[in-house]
């Protein structure tokens, strides 16, 4: 069975720091994948490698069996019509409205008036819990939590296949981080989508992930089911899921 997104031995390198040295990774339809791992392990390298945000040096990504670095721009901008993004800092429009933020892609790329965007917005937004008297407001009206369930709703406007969350619960308290991920859920069992997340959040990944997949000095470390994390044994998967600082994992700390 071809899996929805696959990455066979990726790698990017920035001058001489090198970021991914041969990442491999299958993401199945209808799966959600969670890629772990410190910051600066390149997590969010891999996922712009998968939008064409960036291209990879070596190696081949390929979506419904499609190689997407052999694309045209064309190609390539139809293929990332089916992908939603959420991004970490929620990434709103202070000058516009939050319908229009939740909107935005489809107004930009006219594939809507803009009376069935906003009616559109309003249906999204009720997804993620949010009523109609937050539509008119201002994200700086928000709280960040608020800006998190825009940006969630703005990533599912278009009824992706396929949708990248970036450290969906970073800079949120434990509640409020726990009301995403419930979010998350209760989305991809709506939309029916294939979600990839890149996070640090060890309850978020258990709680969202079907499958986890730990990436250190550029590679996949270790995979597997989010049910059997506790119990692999990997050195590395270990040291990083109890935070401990004797381990494999070394940290380069400044005195």
């Amino acid at each position: 069975m071809t899996a929805k997104i696959s990455l066979k031995d990726v790698h990017k390198a920035f001058g001489p720091k090198r970021v991914l040295a041969g990442v491999n990774l299958d993401v199945a339809e209808g799966e959600s994948v969670v890629i772990i791992g410190g910051s600066g392990t390149g997590k969010s390298v891999t996922i712009k490698c998968i939008l064409g945000l960036l291209t990879p040096d070596q190696g081949t990504i390929e979506i419904d069996g499609q190689d997407v670095l052999t694309l045209s721009p064309t190609e390539r901008e139809r293929m990332n019509d089916q992908i939603g993004v959420m991004f970490q800092g929620a990434a709103l429009f202070d000058s516009l409205p939050v319908w229009e933020n939740v909107a935005f892609g489809l107004l930009a790329q006219k594939k809507v008036n803009r009376a069935e965007a906003r009616d559109l917005a309003l249906e999204k937004l009720a997804l993620v819990g949010m009523g109609k008297n937050v539509c008119d407001l201002s994200p700086a009206d928000l709280s960040f939590g608020m800006q998190k369930r825009v940006g969630l709703a703005r990533a599912i406007a278009h009824d992706p296949a396929i949708i990248f969350f970036d450290e969906p619960t970073t800079g949120l308290d434990p509640i409020m981080a726990d009301v995403i991920n419930d979010l998350i859920i209760a989305v991809n069992d709506k939309v029916g989508a294939t979600a990839l997340t890149i996070t640090h959040d060890m309850q978020s990944a258990r709680k969202i992930g079907d499958k986890v997949a730990m990436l250190y000095d550029g590679k996949i470390a270790w995979s597997g089911a989010v049910d059997d994390i506790e119990n692999a044994d990997n050195e590395y998967l270990d040291q990083f899921i109890h935070g401990r600082t004797d381990g494999p994992i070394k940290m380069a700390l400044r005195a």
